[in-house]
């Protein structure tokens, strides 16, 4: 899990910028969300894909469609959307074999894969919202359309 991080902090970072801008009610185009990352569409659309199919978020066809959470951001944990993120990722490289890397390498990698684990398990979405308003980022607001004639 820790050495594939680019997978699963995009699928962290797409699940935030979900909830930020959108959360359950509206939707939000995977070009908004591949400017806001700084990726290409192309890029995010298999996490997008993932994401979905695991039912964290729902997409939305048609010309307002996009993208918004499956559930509420105090559902959303951050181990089963990282946890979504790998499972579609392609395994990561072989890892070194021999006797010191089975006996010490090996067991203290499943350890601290597993510390980790545990914290994402606390964490939700809603938590991230929270981190971000004591950063001083402010969620976007919506002004509705008036029309004067």
């Amino acid at each position: 899990m820790l050495l594939r991080r680019e997978r699963a902090m995009t699928a962290v970072a797409i699940m935030l910028d979900v909830a930020f801008h959108a959360g359950r009610t509206e939707a939000v185009s995977a070009a908004d969300i591949a400017e806001r990352l700084g990726q290409a569409r192309r890029g995010i659309e298999p996490v997008l894909q993932a994401l979905s199919r695991a039912g964290l978020l729902d997409s939305i066809r048609g010309p307002k469609g996009g993208y918004r959470l499956g559930h509420p951001a105090r559902d959303l944990r951050l181990a089963e959307i990282v946890s979504t993120a790998l499972d579609d990722d392609a395994a990561g490289g072989e890892a070194p074999a021999g006797r010191l890397q089975a006996a010490v390498v090996h067991p203290l990698w499943s350890e601290m894969e597993a510390l980790c684990r545990d914290h994402l398990a606390r964490l939700t979405i809603a938590d991230l919202i929270k981190r971000a308003a004591a950063a001083g980022v402010k969620r976007p607001t919506v002004e509705p359309l008036n029309f004067v004639i």
